[in-house]
């Protein structure tokens, strides 16, 4: 097939769930301009991808509307603001029922200092990513509030020696 890629992409926003329309690739440079650059205006991100302001605002408010971008944030180093130990905590629940789970993950989202969460298949069931200033204070973490979530029968933990790749932007 000779032309440009296109991709489908299905729109998150409630009036237009399920609906599918297209991605192309002036889409899909949109969305690697501002994965690299999230701060970018409108004038420039059109530069960049080669479009006057006008079409590069409204493909960017499609995007957004769809889902394909679920927001900006500024992405901060843990070591700055003095977190500087990291483990991965993997999670083995004693039931997994809806309830336990359920209550396992809403306990969960109040845990400060657990960055990322992830249920998964098989063994174990969830990964976490946590920081914390130092030994003592995982330590303390752990102790207080990780133990003791609910449906929770095993923690193993590793630490993190440092990061070979990290926040990478999604390929184009």
């Amino acid at each position: 097939m000779n032309g440009p890629k296109v991709f489908l992409k299905f729109a998150l926003d409630r009036m237009f769930w399920g609906k599918i329309s297209l991605m192309d690739d002036v889409d899909r440079k949109i969305l690697a301009e501002l994965q690299q650059d999230g701060r970018l205006t409108v004038t420039e991100l059109a530069a960049r991808v080669r479009l006057s302001v006008s079409p590069c605002h409204r493909r960017l408010r499609e995007l957004e509307r769809a889902g394909a971008i679920s927001g900006y944030r500024a992405v901060v180093e843990p070591s700055a603001v003095g977190l500087n130990f990291e483990a991965l905590v993997f999670v083995t629940m004693r039931q997994e029922d809806r309830d336990t789970v359920a209550g396992f993950e809403r306990a969960l989202t109040e845990v400060e200092g657990v960055q990322e969460a992830q249920r998964l298949f098989g063994e174990p069931d969830y990964l976490l990513r946590v920081v914390a200033a130092d030994l003592t204070a995982y330590q303390r973490l752990y102790d207080e509030r990780l133990a003791t979530l609910p449906g929770v029968q095993r923690l193993t933990s590793t630490l993190v020696m440092k990061h070979v790749v990290k926040d990478r932007p999604l390929p184009a």
